[in-house]
């Protein structure tokens, strides 16, 4: 363990105190979690000030340039070496979905707060063991939240608001789509997202998951029943690097040898709510020339709206109680200070982007901590959705193709 560094204070600091962030893993999620932690206090009054105390990775190298890159005082490489320190108040997951579990649990059995990136485990096995640590961690005041980030757009919590205020009526559809293309190319190298004993599942546990989640969360119930297909395009991959192991198919070693695909390319599947309300996902990773595409659309009695993630601070709304001359979807630009979130950011039309997804869920978090309050979406709240996607999983094993009658 390197010495750490003494964190800076911000102007604004002095006189709280600090929630000391430990964080594990460093590249995607790492970055994007950092960014929020840095932010969240700088832009936000927060009543607990986050100090970016260690972050955690195996590769020394990498993770001391991640700690420099990021603003983290000190680096470990062990993450049990990092929960055993009695610097660290919060641990953030930021890892391959396969030791979400392990390290959830050795956190809140040492008595930290915890934030889990989604999905919350691999399985439902895993998840309710986390769930049922987590409800006994916060009788001890330890709170432990999975990291949905998408709830945190401001545009997506202006419309669970309206939601909930009865602007929709009685809901009947939900339809929602998650679609990229970074697959597309089958010479793509097997990485971890594609093994499913790493990654638990794939499109549906790396997208589906968002999508299940904002759905219940938007619509404010949760999905009753689920009937899925789920497909796999491309069945073998190139072992990164040229890396030769036991992954190779028939044997093949050096260049040129391939690993099986153990994950879902897409996943397809309609719900029902339990309010009888109907919902329809759509999970691909090989939709050719989309990026990172999310809608969103509910459909009520009252009025509808959908939300689009490549236009980020818009909300389209239809208000059914209008007369028909008045009638038709209209832009809500959400930017004004009385939106959420947006009181502490830009003058009204000055947009923001996905990076403050992240800092909204550390500023959520540290008020929940501060506050003792159960925070959302919580552990239980994650193994709902575990749910959902083993069920997913399930149907889609045994859904029985049935041929059209012909003449």
């Amino acid at each position: 363990m390197e010495q750490p560094q003494e964190p800076r204070e911000t102007a604004g600091e002095q006189g709280k105190r600090p929630l000391r962030v430990g964080m594990v893993g460093y590249a995607f999620m790492g970055a994007a979690h950092s960014q929020g932690w840095r932010t969240a206090g700088r832009v936000f009054d927060l009543p607990l000030t986050p100090v970016l105390a260690a972050i955690c990775g195996r590769d020394p190298d990498a993770v001391r340039a991640a700690a420099d890159r990021h603003g983290w005082a000190s680096a470990e490489t062990d993450w049990r070496a990092l929960i055993a320190r009695d610097d660290i108040d919060l641990v953030d997951i930021c890892t391959p979905g396969d030791s979400h579990a392990e390290i959830a649990l050795a956190a809140l059995a040492a008595g930290k707060h915890v934030l889990c990136e989604k999905p919350l485990a691999n399985t439902v096995g895993e998840a309710e063991e986390m769930a049922r640590a987590a409800e006994q961690a916060a009788a001890r005041g330890q709170l432990a939240m999975v990291g949905f980030n998408y709830r945190r757009v401001p545009a997506t919590s202006f419309a669970r608001r309206l939601v909930a205020d009865g602007r929709l009526g009685t809901l009947r559809h939900v339809r929602v789509t998650y679609l990229q293309d970074w697959l597309v190319d089958p010479q793509f190298p097997l990485t971890w997202r594609l093994r499913k004993e790493l990654a638990g599942s794939g499109s549906l546990g790396d997208l589906g998951a968002h999508i299940v989640d904002l759905a219940q969360y938007l619509a404010g119930e949760r999905i009753a029943g689920v009937s899925a297909l789920m497909e796999t395009f491309v069945r073998e991959r190139p072992l990164p690097g040229g890396a030769t192991s036991g992954l190779s198919a028939g044997g093949a070693s050096g260049a040129g040898a391939t690993g099986a695909v153990t994950v879902d390319d897409a996943a397809l599947f309609t719900g029902r709510f339990a309010s009888g309300a109907l919902a329809s996902f759509e999970a691909t990773r090989f939709a050719t020339g989309r990026k990172n595409a999310l809608r969103i659309e509910l459909n009520g009695e009252r009025g509808s709206l959908w939300f689009d993630l490549e236009r980020l601070n818009e909300l389209w709304f239809h208000d059914g109680t209008l007369p028909d001359s008045e009638a038709g979807f209209r832009r809500i630009l959400v930017t004004e200070p009385d939106h959420p979130y947006l009181d502490a950011w830009w003058p009204p039309g000055h947009g923001l982007g996905y990076e403050h997804t992240f800092v909204h869920q550390a500023r959520d978090l540290v008020h929940a901590i501060a506050e003792l309050r159960p925070p959302e979406p919580s552990f239980a709240d994650g193994l709902q959705v575990q749910r959902v996607l083993a069920a997913v999983e399930e149907s889609a094993e045994k859904n029985a193709v049935y041929t059209p009658v012909t003449d």
